[in-house]
């Protein structure tokens, strides 16, 4: 029997159980994900052509930055704690824990920093939240050195097991845990999993989704939080073992379930979902359907060695989802280990082929690992990998062309904006162009995802007369779920506002130059 069959066959066997339609495995590219983000105040994108104006000017011209640009939705992505923990030298009584995230803060290519945590790092009794001290020590470092954060709950983990699970004491003690098998590589033991299905852990789920996002949704230096998903590290797998639930239905029903409360729960914070095939048979594929329907993040846990299934969506996936790659063959970048960091045929290392495989799909963001001190003797050893990264990664965008003309008596700009990077926008890009002063004149958005990588998209703005001969700010900010706006700067080479802003100065219709258009 057909997988398809047998779940219809299950859904008259179970009257009055909702069923969600199952989604097929699909190319990315041309698939349908709905229109995207909803965009509010649309500006005119054209076509501009020359028969609605009254003469014309090329007014200014940017060209593209190869500095690295600190905005929102890309960047490197420090860890100040991993499945394991934090750095080796924590974990040895080496180095206190102040000390490892100070240094991964002060990193000067690091963008954003990222926890990956148990659940029992989080909450130790009902109706609370009980933060280990790394939460707060990257908060406060990222607040002071600029960057952003980021975090995953994992609800099971490899690490720890057999002495402990994931989940806290107090949840443990009320849920039943099956044992699914061993992994050769892990050695004897047995692996454990919980039943996700069953009412005390859903009802102690429900109570951490609502902890976190009272604590978390609104605030300001989140970049993105991973959705917690079924298995080991929260990544929708439990290494080619039996999952612990009794059916395909009942497994697909309460993963669907628990990712609908996180999806409506957090609506301020981006989410992002990882794409793992369903190989443990739990819905992974309608969880991944609903949250792109819903403008979830995807991400991926490694990149090399991964399958032509995850690649082709990555690389086609709907350009106002960003993509956060991550790779943990070579997560300790010790470039002084002998044979550590070999080099292909053309004398590429290893790592560098990893990381520069994220332009290849574009990727918005790249993990680092725990160990900064590495990462700086890497860099400078092997400066290439973060600087190409940091030259390309995500979106870059900058106003290339800007028209000045006049239409209806009046004078109008026309924007052609670009994108130099390798995803589009992560989100909607709103344009306002404002007086030095900060008075605004006009402004709105620009189509979700756009412009599209190594792509440009044209935009009008209209302009009173009394401007004529004035100067004019360019001002972007991207918008993303919930309505949140933050500040873009442009990615070009000539110099810009404190703000970011670009300015450039309206001509006068009287100017002798007016007419000679390009």
């Amino acid at each position: 029997m057909r997988r398809r069959d047998l779940l219809k066959a299950v859904a008259v066997a179970s009257a009055g159980r909702e069923l969600r339609a199952d989604v097929p495995t699909h190319l990315w590219g041309g698939y349908d994900f709905g229109p995207g983000p909803r965009v509010t105040g649309r500006l005119n994108q054209g076509p501009f052509g020359i028969e609605q104006d009254e003469g014309w000017f090329t007014i200014a011209a940017t060209t593209a930055s190869e500095r690295a640009v600190p905005n929102f939705g890309l960047g490197l992505v420090g860890y100040t704690w991993e499945e394991s923990g934090a750095s080796l030298a924590v974990r040895a009584g080496r180095e206190a824990l102040e000390r490892h995230v100070e240094k991964m803060a002060s990193l000067p290519f690091v963008d954003v920093l990222y926890i990956r945590c148990d659940w029992r790092d989080v909450q130790k009794r009902p109706g609370r939240l009980d933060l280990s001290p790394v939460w707060d020590l990257t908060l406060d470092a990222a607040k002071r050195h600029g960057r952003r954060v980021a975090f995953r709950v994992m609800l099971s983990n490899t690490v720890g097991q057999p002495q402990y699970l994931a989940m806290p004491d107090f949840v443990r003690d009320k849920v039943p845990v099956v044992e699914i098998g061993g992994l050769q590589e892990y050695g004897a033991f047995k692996f454990r999993e919980p039943r996700y299905d069953h009412p005390e852990f859903q009802k102690a789920f429900r109570d951490l989704v609502e902890l976190l996002a009272a604590k978390f949704d609104d605030n300001p230096l989140i970049e993105w939080i991973d959705l917690m998903q079924y298995g080991f590290w929260g990544e929708s797998h439990t290494g080619g073992l039996p999952n612990p639930f009794p059916d395909y239905f009942t497994a697909e029903r309460t993963m669907v379930s628990m990712t609908q409360l996180q999806l409506d729960s957090f609506r301020r914070a981006q989410l992002a979902v990882n794409t793992q095939p369903d190989i443990s048979n739990v819905g992974n594929r309608e969880v991944v359907d609903m949250c792109g329907r819903a403008g979830a993040w995807l991400r991926t846990d490694s990149i090399l060695v991964e399958e032509p299934e995850q690649i082709e969506s990555f690389a086609n996936r709907p350009a106002w989802l960003a993509a956060i790659l991550e790779d943990g063959y070579f997560r300790k970048y010790d470039s002084a280990a002998p044979g550590y960091l070999p080099p292909d045929r053309a004398g590429v290392n290893m790592l560098e082929v990893y990381m520069l495989h994220v332009l290849d799909v574009g990727g918005n963001y790249w993990s680092l690992w725990t160990e900064a001190d590495n990462l700086a003797r890497y860099h400078e050893r092997f400066p290439r990998g973060f600087t190409r990264l940091s030259q390309r990664i995500g979106y870059r965008v900058r106003p290339s062309w800007i028209w000045q003309r006049k239409r209806y008596g009046a004078n109008e700009l026309v924007v052609a904006f670009a994108n130099d990077g390798v995803a589009g926008v992560p989100g909607v890009l709103r344009v306002h162009v404002k007086t030095p002063d900060g008075r605004a004149i006009a402004g709105g958005a620009l189509d979700a995802g756009h412009p599209y990588a190594g792509k440009l998209r044209q935009a009008a703005f209209p302009l009173p007369r009394e401007l004529e001969g004035h100067p004019v700010d360019l001002v972007a900010e991207i918008e993303t779920k919930g309505g949140i706006r933050r500040p873009v700067r442009w990615a070009c080479e000539q110099p810009l506002e404190p703000d970011g802003a670009l300015r450039v100065d309206v001509k006068k219709q009287s100017d002798p130059d007016w007419r000679k258009g390009i």
